[in-house]
């Protein structure tokens, strides 16, 4: 199984700046995503870099000028033809006075102006002028992102030494769709700027009040094999567990993370071992005994093949499917919960579709874990987006005898509040 290292990142309050003197230039084009900009400029500002903000009128349809400028602190560019800029001929001034052009969302648009060098607008005319390190973060829909023009246009200017960040899974706000074509998170796109601009690489906290302290976590889906094309999974990202083990490492504790299939940046700080099937998860959490923490946040499939095909199966025309023998796969919850060296604070997660709470006491009790956090994985759940690949969830904490339901939020939040809670319960 691989694994790696990668380092840590830091709560805003106390972080040391990674990017500190770094002046990027945000420009942010027309797409549902552009909302996510307004946290990415945040999370950048965080870091020690300074954010000059350019707006297309595509991107000012779905966000304001002002509250890009009151978050960035800076003046918010959006006119080519400007009367006041361009007397000291603003868009080369902007194209060079940055360390990093950084498009987020960058649309198909956006995208084909640049392949081909075209400037019919302050962004695109900035592009091909500027000298400096560009790096997009896609976001478009999923056909888009897959139509032979966009892939064309891609491999052009990664030819031309562009940077890329994503896109990834997901479900699509404006269609409902679900497919390869969202833009990337602002924490991963933080991560690509301090790779692309060598930021020095911050180390794991060495204080901190989970320092000492080893921790499990289990994230994303498993994928369980039928044959060499064809597996059973389900729809997690991974995005909830990925960020309990961020907020855990920031807190101090030495985590390991026991990663599924996903599409997810390595939290900084953390060790990452990479599994595809239920059992190998099993197998790595277990090896990363003992530890003063487990948190099973992984959408371990149930079921799997008993049979794995060693080809793949061919379709028949008039025939019936063959039929699959399911055989159960390990609860690695339980497994953790009822070892000999059970770790001191064990969470489970249950992803429920209806009676969550109830369902979520029922598994408390029969998985040996402290808490539960159930959370409604249906349809139905009014969660932004949906919880299942999107980026929000509300949940309730379950306790032996505690019950504790939180307000929707952002899943880093979440993440921040658990890992709050973890740590008052072990100090």
């Amino acid at each position: 199984m691989p694994v790696s290292k990668s380092p840590s990142e830091t709560l805003p309050e106390t972080s040391p700046r990674s990017l500190s003197g770094k002046r990027i230039l945000l420009i942010i084009s027309g797409g549902i995503a552009a909302y996510k900009s307004l946290d990415l400029i945040r999370r950048l500002r965080e870091r020690g870099a300074s954010v000059r903000p350019v707006m297309t009128a595509g991107a000012q349809a779905f966000i304001t000028p002002l509250a890009v400028g009151a978050l960035a602190a800076d003046k918010v560019f959006t006119e080519l033809f400007s009367r006041e800029d361009e007397q000291d001929v603003g868009h080369i001034r902007l194209a060079r006075e940055c360390d990093l052009v950084l498009v987020a969302p960058a649309t198909a648009n956006i995208m084909a102006k640049m392949a081909q060098g075209l400037t019919d607008d302050l962004a695109s005319t900035i592009l091909l002028a500027t000298d400096r390190p560009v790096l997009l973060a896609p976001a478009m829909n999923p056909k888009m992102w897959s139509h032979p023009a966009t892939r064309r246009n891609r491999a052009t200017l990664a030819g031309d030494g562009i940077g890329f960040v994503g896109p990834g899974l997901g479900e699509m706000a404006e269609s409902g769709e679900r497919g390869e074509g969202r833009m990337a998170e602002p924490l991963e796109i933080v991560t690509a700027v301090e790779e692309r601009l060598g930021a020095p690489r911050l180390q794991t906290p060495s204080s901190g009040p989970l320092s000492g302290r080893r921790a499990i976590v289990t994230s994303g889906p498993t994928h369980e094999p039928i044959d060499p094309v064809r597996y059973i999974a389900n729809r997690s990202s991974g995005r909830q567990g990925h960020a309990i083990a961020a907020a855990l490492a920031r807190l101090g504790a030495d985590v390991t993370l026991v990663s599924g299939p996903v599409t997810l940046a390595d939290p900084q700080g953390v060790t990452v071992v990479r599994v595809e099937t239920a059992v190998e998860m099993r197998d790595a959490a277990l090896a990363a005994l003992p530890a003063d923490i487990a948190v099973m946040v992984a959408a371990v499939a149930d079921w799997r093949v008993a049979d794995v095909s060693g080809g793949k199966i061919k379709k028949a025309p008039g025939e019936a499917p063959p039929p699959l023998q399911l055989t159960e796969n390990p609860d690695i919850l339980k497994t953790i919960g009822h070892h000999a060296r059970r770790p001191k604070l064990v969470v489970g997660f249950a992803a429920e579709t209806d009676d969550t709470v109830a369902n979520g006491r029922v598994k408390l009790a029969r998985k040996g874990a402290d808490f539960i956090v159930a959370n409604d994985v249906s349809t139905g759940s009014g969660v932004s987006g949906g919880v299942m690949g999107g980026t929000r969830n509300r949940v309730t904490v379950i306790g032996r005898d505690s019950e504790e339901s939180w307000p929707e939020l952002d899943k880093d939040d979440v993440a921040e509040r658990l890992a709050a809670l973890i740590a008052s319960r072990l100090t």
